[in-house]
């Protein structure tokens, strides 16, 4: 499956926007008959498109207030000094985002927190003391003005409509 047409972007955008539709709604939102649905979500699947399937929770409602964004400096930009960071931080779970950033810095993290108080010692006692982090840097999320998970398909339609 290398391109989508109508059918999939329709499929993709439906399960972005409520992975828990049962096949029979799915099909039904998108203008298919069951069986040809489930095989084309099957197909999505098995293409990579679609990884997985997952609840979205509030992290306010589970006691994580605080969001901040880090921006980690590197002792040395060397190949093994950044292999060693990334599998430190893969492996923590208050980080939930890190993109290996061009600029300034050399990773953004996205890290939350129960409050100020808690992220201030998880900076002291766990982010500073990463492999090869020189300094960090730290901006906190006063409000949310937007977050989502799902991501903008309009220009795979665009593409489809292209090779119709």
């Amino acid at each position: 499956m290398e391109t989508l047409d109508k059918f999939d972007l329709l499929i993709l955008g439906e399960l972005q926007a409520d992975g828990r539709l049962s096949n029979t709604e799915l099909a039904q939102r998108v203008g298919l008959s069951a069986a040809p649905c489930w095989r084309r979500v099957r197909a999505l699947e098995e293409a990579g498109f679609i990884k997985g399937y997952h609840a979205e929770i509030d992290r306010h409602r589970i006691g994580l207030g605080v969001l901040a964004f880090v921006r980690l400096d590197a002792e040395r930009n060397t190949g093994e000094g950044t292999r060693r960071m990334e599998d430190a931080i893969r492996g923590i779970p208050e980080i939930v985002s890190c993109h290996y950033i061009s600029g300034a810095g050399t990773f953004e993290l996205q890290v939350v927190s129960r409050d100020l108080a808690t992220f201030s010692q998880f900076a002291r006692e766990v982010l500073i003391n990463l492999p090869n982090v020189k300094d960090l840097h730290t901006s906190f999320s006063l409000g949310e003005v937007k977050a989502s998970s799902a991501w903008p398909l309009g220009h795979l339609g665009l593409a489809a409509k292209a090779a119709q």
